[in-house]
């Protein structure tokens, strides 16, 4: 049975009342695959466009993501993360691999804060790439591994 979907079909947010407040952990990754013309930008480091730079500023925008999350995500739970963290870098494979790390100390896990900031992240990659390339391909937004909460650790298949 689905979490939020109670005994009369119906959506809802579930009750984490009674749970326990433990240490809880999230790290999910987002894949931009972008061409040539924009990974050799890149290759020294970040670049800048009229917005700014561009893995500084994606940085930011999925830190600011995943602290609203349940903004934009129907019935996730409102948490006031502990920390967040957003690594950047480019392989030589031309993908932009973007990593969140969440953190708290709370009643319900932080998987969608997580997924939420890696996606946020890469879409402000695209958003300030697109000048350059709209070839870019964002894929493989996936939870990589959480820690903490009833269900214990879980990590992903390599």
């Amino acid at each position: 049975m689905l979490s939020h979907i109670n005994e009369d079909n119906e959506a809802g947010m579930v009750d984490v009342g009674d749970k326990p407040i433990t240490q809880r952990t999230a790290r999910a990754q987002s894949v931009v695959v972008v061409p040539d013309a924009v990974a050799d930008l890149f290759r020294d480091g970040d670049i800048t466009s009229p917005k700014g730079p561009v893995f500084h500023t994606a940085r930011i925008a999925g830190i600011m993501g995943a602290k609203r999350t349940s903004e934009l995500i129907p019935l996730c739970h409102p948490i006031g993360l502990d920390d967040c963290s957003i690594d950047i870098e480019l392989t030589d494979a031309n993908q932009i691999l973007i990593t969140c790390r969440v953190a708290v100390a709370h009643r319900t896990g932080v998987e969608m804060e997580a997924l939420t900031g890696a996606s946020i992240a890469a879409l402000t990659v695209y958003d300030m790439c697109k000048a350059v390339s709209r070839e870019m391909v964002i894929r493989e937004t996936r939870l990589l591994e959480k820690t903490g909460g009833r269900s214990g650790d879980w990590v992903a298949d390599a």
